[in-house]
């Protein structure tokens, strides 16, 4: 093995970690390990997509047979929302990375849905570590810090009557449980509280969990459903039943628990029956441009926008892509994929046109300038990126059309020579876009397989951006040097871990790199 000298920031934050590290060694979580039906999920990427695509869908499908099992408790936050609605009380929705966006997509579908009524749009605020502008680029290590939660759940102006629900995937986020336990001191309306991972392994493996599952005032609602399908990619399984639990919860909060059944049957009914097999084409053609050195705009507008844009750029953590390149900055590495609203003119617009309200940004001393409007602005998705992408990158850009056909209640989908039409039948708008995130999620994570961007079902190309992810890029760095025999102290690969942060390019698997500088070589 090299040894390398480690840098003093590298050696601090090493050791920074692993004084706090038992908080974040997640490895016995369901939603951190191996789905046993994907463990050759690489490979079918590669020569039998079919069989890949089934297997996804299967997965999801588990998803929204799962959720009937826990129709009680979201009427009980159904009601919650209506009676908080009826006092005039908001709603605050609350995540990190994923259950952020998913909470930001909740509300500009909810926004949507409610166009007519402008009292009604205003109920719902909802936040993610970091602001918008952690919808295409999380600011690193922000959700570590619990009191950043409360910060912004303050200045957002929540107060006594509102009612917070807060989603985190694992059940242990500190961004998410800082905002939730800071909503019971403001408010006399209990905050919920959903997660997918079992209590008693949460109990035992974080303090911080712990804490809000035993506190009574907090309302809690438990929708775990085990391994996702790409190991430890809660942007899949996790969000989708979390994103739906809430939004039927949302929905239907002036109706009743049998409306809710009935929307959650058919979107059940329409998964086990649906033929995702049309995106065999679409992953093969995307695929192929990538591999040709060609790039994409993902098209589309304002119907669909927030969940097309929650899957491409949730791409670039868990893939090591570079994410949506900032326009105002000097030096630009720019992404393989990019939104693009051809119908907006100008950032500004394009932004309100995204979320169906201005962009909520703020700027603390802590993070600089990371989270600021000037930044969130300068990721422009107006008809205007298609001439300043030539500026800079002269390489052939391809357009991937996703739109909604409101008339027929359809997905309509466009690349090159490949066309679908997805009708929907009789399902709502919240149901047509999870419909379009398992599609999605399905779509990319088999382009990244095609890509090798993972091994067996092993996310072998996570960023580590935040405690949790060095954790999880630690674990797989040992899983991989213990199948070729080799063993190293989890001391040991965190050091690495923090030394080949600073000196690899965001693009390259810093699993793979400590793999490689642990082997023997040969």
């Amino acid at each position: 093995m090299n040894q390398k000298t480690e840098s003093l920031q590298a050696l601090d934050l090493a050791e920074e970690f692993l004084s706090v590290s038992k908080e974040f060694k997640l490895g016995k979580l369901p939603t951190e390990s191996p789905h046993p039906k994907t463990i050759n999920l690489s490979r079918d990427a590669k020569e039998n997509l079919n069989l890949a695509i089934k297997t996804i869908q299967d997965i999801d499908l588990d998803v929204f047979r799962q959720l009937k099992n826990s129709l009680e408790h979201l009427e009980n936050l159904r009601i919650d929302i209506k009676k908080t609605i009826e006092s005039g009380g908001r709603l605050y929705l609350c995540g990190c990375g994923a259950t952020g966006r998913l909470s930001l997509a909740l509300e500009t579908i909810w926004r949507e849905q409610h166009q007519n009524n402008h009292e009604l749009q205003n109920h719902i605020t909802s936040f993610m570590a970091g602001g918008d502008v952690a919808l295409i680029h999380s600011v690193e290590k922000f959700e570590d810090f619990p009191e950043f939660g409360e910060r912004q759940l303050r200045e957002l102006g929540f107060r006594a009557g509102d009612l917070l629900i807060s989603c985190t995937e694992g059940g242990e986020t500190p961004f998410v449980i800082g905002a939730t336990e800071a909503a019971l001191n403001i408010s006399s309306v209990s905050p919920y509280f959903l997660y997918c991972n079992p209590d008693e392994i949460l109990i035992a493996t974080a303090e911080r969990s712990k804490r809000v599952i035993e506190n009574k005032k907090i309302k809690k609602i438990n929708l775990s459903v085990g391994p996702m399908a790409l190991t430890g990619s809660t942007r899949m399984q996790a969000t989708t039943i979390l994103m739906y639990g809430v939004g039927l919860s949302l929905w239907f909060y002036n109706k009743d628990l049998p409306a809710m059944e009935n929307e959650l049957l058919s979107i059940t009914k329409y998964v086990e029956e649906a033929n995702f097999s049309f995106l065999k084409s679409f992953i093969e053609c995307e695929a192929e441009l990538y591999k040709n050195g060609e790039y994409l705009f993902y098209e589309t507008d304002g119907k669909l926008g927030i969940s097309i844009l929650t899957d491409t750029t949730e791409r670039s953590p868990t893939f090591s892509l570079y994410p949506f390149e900032n326009q105002l900055s000097a030096h630009k590495h720019p992404s393989l994929s990019y939104l693009l609203f051809p119908h907006s003119a100008n950032s500004a617009v394009a932004w309100n046109d995204l979320l169906k309200r201005p962009p909520r940004t703020f700027q603390w001393s802590e993070v600089t300038d990371q989270t600021s409007s000037e930044r969130l602005i300068g990721f422009d998705f107006s008809k205007k990126l298609i001439e300043l992408r030539r500026t800079y990158l002269p390489a052939q850009h391809n357009h991937f059309k996703i739109y909604f056909n409101e008339k027929e209640n359809a997905l309509e989908f466009s690349l090159k020579e490949n066309f679908h039409k997805l009708p929907l039948g009789h399902l709502n708008f919240l149901s047509a876009h999870l419909v379009l995130k398992i599609a999605l999620n399905n779509l990319s994570t088999l382009i990244m397989g095609r890509m090798n961007r993972y091994e067996s079902n092993l996310m072998t190309w996570v960023r580590a951006s935040n405690n949790k992810l060095v954790d999880r890029a630690v674990r797989y760095v040992d899983t991989l040097l213990r199948q070729k025999g080799i063993e190293v102290s989890y001391d040991e690969l965190v050091h690495a871990c923090f030394r080949l942060k600073e000196t690899i390019p965001r693009d390259q698997s810093l699993v793979l790199t400590m793999v490689k500088e642990f082997s023997p070589q040969e």
